[in-house]
């Protein structure tokens, strides 16, 4: 009786004490922004006209205007309206500041990308009564670029790391990622933020600050200063190099905005109308086709809808589309009338001996796990003879099993030599990584050989299936203590064949040395 008296004590102090298995807002981890970290050496500042959106990615401007905005109809003038940060004028925001006013076509070419956006996001803080300043942050964490992926595997316009991402629901998985999905990303982020403004009794630039460097971090540095009889304000903390910069920024921005003409920065006009409308798509939809409907450019549907990894909404939801508002009821009427086989594209495809789930998903650019759940499979059994569904865009890209020139456009052949990797090889011919390997018979991660003969298809259409260029991101690691080339790989989910490619000193060294700059090329998709 004693005995089950103290396991139901130690429940209690588990479960009922405070030590739960969700991790509180102190506990959550640091979430670096996708600018580069800063270094100790100096280092160029980056051209004017910079950053652009993924590597590659034609970017259609917003859908322009047709009249001068007028100034009840200016977001950028309800956005002031809503300001409620302290403003501070200090050494600190001064220096960021004139980084932004160096650069004004950075800043321009950054609030043209804010276009799409920006209405939702005031929006939704004006309706939790928060600062609207706040929705200035993805100039900070990510340049308001939805596919944007940090070297701490923050992803989205808001920089969320997997775990956090997590702790506040945004779902990540092979179709879908939540934490590039612009209202799910949108009203977490707020969420987060609220909650570490009322952590620190509702003083944001602390909130700021956690949401940056972690709650834990920045309560820490508090209880330092406290013993030593020091403010606890965010200006009177020892904090990362990051996190001293990353307020200050926001700070800068909301300035700049405040007042464009005296900093000579010029705002791009944004009226004060929805950019977007939510459509319900009814279960899952094939992206070209939805792009059909709506008579918008694919690039467009992928700016309005970047949490979808593939070709596909996800079959378990969310089952919605962002639609350019005056697309919306032209897209409505047409998925009334799409049957249901013109939603998706499946292929039958019968098991061959030998087949097994593993080999068959990698032939067909899918995972193990999509052929599961789309055929009802319980485990790996599968039986020759029998069919596969297997899913496929509607954009007309190549059979993974035909050889026909006609579908996949010129065959050429590429000899492979020193430092050659398939990474490389897919930017130079512009086609996937996935497609280069799957014609030569190959793995993506595995080596090429000197001397080595490889198919190559040029001018192919490329199903919605291979890589896309704005989910191709460059990353700029900074080696840690206990790192080495297999965890580095392994952590964005790329081969060390491709580290050593892309990084040719590495091959002349045996050893990573912590603070060594590694670059990578991840596809955000795969990359946890």
């Amino acid at each position: 009786m004693h005995r089950l008296l103290g396991v139901f004590a130690l429940g209690v102090l588990l479960f009922g004490g405070g030590c739960s298995l969700t991790p509180s807002v102190d506990e959550l981890p640091p979430m670096p922004p996708a600018a580069p970290e800063p270094e100790p050496e100096p280092r160029p500042e980056p051209e004017a006209g910079t950053p652009d959106l993924a590597n590659g990615m034609a970017e259609p401007e917003p859908i322009p205007v047709a009249e001068p905005v007028k100034q009840d109809q200016d977001l950028w003038a309800r956005l002031r309206e809503g300001y409620g940060l302290p403003r501070v004028d200090n050494s600190r925001v001064e220096e960021q500041r004139v980084f932004y006013t160096r650069h004004p076509v950075y800043f321009t070419r950054v609030t043209t990308r804010a276009e799409r956006y920006l209405k939702f996001i005031v929006d939704e803080a004006e309706a939790r009564h928060m600062p609207t300043e706040l929705a200035l942050l993805p100039v900070v964490e990510s340049a308001f670029d939805p596919f944007a992926y940090s070297h701490g595997r923050a992803a989205g316009p808001w920089q969320f790391i997997p775990s956090t991402g997590q702790h506040f629901g945004l779902r990540q998985d092979w179709w879908y990622d939540g934490r590039r999905d612009i209202i799910a990303s949108t009203r977490a982020a707020l969420t987060y933020l609220q909650q570490l403004a009322d952590r620190f009794d509702g003083d944001w630039l602390l909130a700021l600050a956690s949401y940056n460097a972690g709650a834990g971090t920045i309560l820490r540095a508090q209880k330092r200063n406290e013993a030593a009889g020091k403010p606890t304000d965010f200006w009177s903390l020892d904090l990362p190099t990051e996190t001293t910069a990353y307020v200050p920024k926001l700070l800068a921005v909301a300035d700049i905005v405040r007042n464009p003409k005296q900093y000579g920065v010029a705002l791009h006009p944004i009226t004060d109308v929805p950019y977007f409308i939510s459509v319900n798509t009814g279960g899952q939809l094939d992206l070209t086709q939805a792009a059909r409907l709506a008579e918008v450019p694919m690039e467009e549907l992928y700016l309005l809808n970047p949490g979808f990894n593939r070709w596909a909404t996800a079959p378990a939801g969310p089952h919605r589309l962002l639609i350019p508002a005056d697309k919306a009821e032209r897209f409505k009427a047409g998925l009334a009338n799409l049957s249901a086989g013109q939603r998706m594209r499946w292929q039958r495809y019968t098991i061959a001996r030998g087949d097994n789930l593993q080999s068959i998903a990698r032939r067909h650019r899918t995972k193990v796990q999509v052929l599961r759940e789309i055929n009802h499979l319980k485990g790996n059994t599968i039986i020759a003879g029998k069919t596969l569904l297997i899913p496929q865009s509607t954009r007309g890209g190549a059979s993974p099993t035909g050889d026909g020139a006609n579908t996949r456009g010129q065959r050429l052949a590429h000899r492979v030599g020193n430092g050659d990797t398939l990474w490389d090889l897919a930017r130079r011919y512009q086609v996937s990584v996935r497609d280069l390997a799957q014609w030569n018979d190959l793995d993506p991660k595995d080596p090429l050989r000197v001397g080595q003969t490889l198919k190559v298809w040029s001018g192919n259409e490329g199903g919605g299936q291979g890589q896309r260029s704005e989910m191709v991101r460059q990353v700029r690691y900074s080696v840690r203590h206990g790192d080495s080339l297999y965890t580095i790989a392994n952590r964005f989910n790329v081969s060390v064949n491709d580290i050593r490619g892309w990084n040719n000193t590495l091959s002349k060294r045996r050893y990573l040395r912590p603070g060594d700059r590694v670059t990578l090329f991840v596809d955000i998709r795969d990359a946890p």
